[in-house]
């Protein structure tokens, strides 16, 4: 995470109101070697203080989660490269704007008589965004074809015990600069989510 105070100013309920919308992130955990990374969707509850997931039977972390194991969950939101041209004043140099939030925490496995309930609770969730559309339910399923399926995973959850988050969005420049740097990314930016991005540049986060 960026060491800039001024980017890390945002709430612990904002970090982890962000976190639950992208729904989405990279959970690394320390193995013998190199770090193990798997990218995973995940449900947050109401708390901010679980994270619950699944994970394929034969993912190394799975190992590491039978005994519990510690976690960072990386959740990245839009990003893009900033010129030094766009803020319109002198001696500046280039870098990058972007949103990540972290949470740390336990990781360990569930109850493999859990797992129905967490897929029917991810889907369910996810389903709500694409509303008006009539929600997937799993009963949709051709009887036992679920279940075939569910042997291959297992039902996860992290208990969260820190959250970090950055917001480099300009801050630490002028308000004018700031907002000349967004109307660029607006029209020449690279990443992603490029629009969100310039709205949260005006709005600085």
């Amino acid at each position: 995470m960026h060491p800039n105070p001024a980017f890390r100013g945002a709430a612990a309920d904002f970090n982890l109101d962000f976190a639950r919308q992208q729904g989405f992130g990279m959970l690394a955990v320390a193995g013998d070697g190199a770090p193990l990374i798997s990218h995973i969707p995940f449900v947050l509850n109401a708390a901010g203080d679980v994270a619950d997931f699944h994970l394929v039977r034969s993912n190394p972390i799975v190992a590491l989660a039978k005994g519990g194991a510690h976690a960072r969950l990386a959740v990245q939101g839009p990003h893009s490269y900033i010129s030094p041209d766009w803020y319109g004043i002198g001696d500046q140099v280039p870098t990058w704007n972007y949103i990540a939030v972290h949470l740390v925490g336990e990781i360990a496995l569930r109850p493999e008589e859990e797992l129905r309930d967490l897929l029917d609770l991810q889907s369910e969730a996810y389903e709500k965004r694409l509303a008006p559309k009539t929600p997937w339910t799993s009963d949709k399923m051709t009887d036992g074809v679920m279940e075939r399926m569910m042997r291959q995973i297992m039902p996860c959850r992290m208990q969260i015990s820190e959250v970090h988050g950055t917001w480099k969005l300009s801050q630490n420049k002028p308000e004018a600069a700031r907002l000349s740097a967004a109307g660029q990314v607006d029209a020449f930016g690279m990443g992603q989510e490029i629009a969100l991005l310039s709205a949260l540049m005006r709005g600085a986060v």
